[in-house]
């Protein structure tokens, strides 16, 4: 994915705001987003690369969200599902093509 794609990912996304729905895991995904937006704006703020210990975050967040998907309503769904792409495009830039 392109520098180009994960800005127009991101502002797709923090565009959006936060979903209305409700689940035990919400404190849990909140902090998914926050570390994943913080990722985000790393990147699209100048950096070339990720670092080693970013993308090892990244790769967690994305185990995790993946453990937590299918708990998730249709409505809220689509927002993390987004915020998962977003993490795996970010922990993919330094990897070879």
């Amino acid at each position: 994915m392109s520098h180009q794609d994960i800005a127009a990912l991101w502002d797709e996304h923090s565009r959006e705001g936060w979903p209305r729905f409700s689940s035990p895991n919400e404190g849990q995904l909140m902090t998914l987003d926050t570390v994943i937006g913080g990722c985000a704006v790393f990147y699209l703020d100048g950096q070339a690369e990720m670092d080693s210990q970013r993308i090892a975050i990244l790769q967690d967040c994305v185990a995790d969200l993946d453990t937590l998907l299918d708990d998730l309503s249709e409505d809220s769904l689509s927002y993390f599902q987004r915020l998962r792409r977003l993490a795996t495009a970010l922990a993919q830039l330094n990897q070879p093509t």
